[in-house]
């Protein structure tokens, strides 16, 4: 259903109610949509595809296009991951993508975002002026043994 800018469906995998703000871009798409259309991504034979078939069409989509690494599964997974290295929490993308409040999803990918963040304040030690000279980490050597 979409009202006053939102739109909310249930997940079919956990039947979870997903309310979620459509953005610009989608905005854009469902004005060319008909009036009261309320299944987006049709068959050929202006049926709703399902799971299975529309991961199968996503494929074809993506080879044709010449991205054969590509996958529906794999663009939300790069979703989940990009939103978590931005900052969202494990509540939002619990409720961005449908998943359950008590779903290890989230958490994979914002503890995986946490460690990249970490990781990257690391790093960045390695940059610290030190007097004339910067130390980088691509300039340190391992100490030699003497004797």
């Amino acid at each position: 259903m979409i009202h006053d800018g939102w739109l909310t469906f249930k997940a079919v995998k956990n039947e979870e109610v997903v309310t979620i703000p459509i953005l610009p871009p989608l905005a854009e798409e469902l004005a060319h949509a008909p009036k009261g259309q309320m299944t987006f991504l049709v068959t050929e034979y202006g049926k709703p595809f399902s799971a299975a078939g529309f991961g199968n069409r996503f494929r074809d989509w993506c080879d044709k296009a010449g991205l054969p690494h590509c996958t529906a599964h794999g663009l939300r997974k790069a979703a989940s991951s990009r939103l978590a290295e931005l900052g969202a929490s494990e509540k939002q993308l619990n409720a961005w993508f449908g998943w359950a409040d008590n779903s290890n999803e989230a958490r994979r990918y914002t503890k995986a975002a946490q460690r990249k963040r970490l990781a990257e304040g690391v790093a960045r030690q390695f940059s610290v002026p030190r007097g004339d000279d910067e130390t980088k980490i691509s300039t340190l050597r391992p100490r030699r043994k003497r004797g």
